[in-house]
């Protein structure tokens, strides 16, 4: 096996609705071709993307529509904490154009 075939690429896309779920949830998930399917989507609807491999690993094992467990709520955190930060300084930058 050649050393792409063993680094497939992995995503896992997650949701957090404050009023409608207590925890994130995993909305999309993939590997390979998928996985980049998924990456493009973000990228064109202007998702911030974070990249962690480790947890990534950990995230394609939960199900689709299934809760972020308890565990993962400190890693996810920061995850969203990035999200939320980008997506002020997008804001930011919106409000300095106008």
């Amino acid at each position: 096996m050649n050393e792409k075939m063993t680094r497939l690429k992995k995503a896992v896309a997650m949701k957090y609705d404050p009023l409608t779920s207590s925890a994130p949830v995993v909305i999309a998930k993939g590997q390979g071709e998928l996985a980049e399917r998924i990456l493009e989507s973000a990228k064109e609807n202007g998702v911030p993307i974070q990249e962690d491999q480790s947890l990534v690993e950990v995230l394609s094992k939960l199900d689709i529509d299934q809760e972020i467990p308890p565990e993962l709520f400190a890693v996810v955190a920061e995850i969203l904490s990035f999200v939320y930060r980008a997506d002020h300084r997008a804001k930011v930058w919106d409000d300095d154009e106008s």
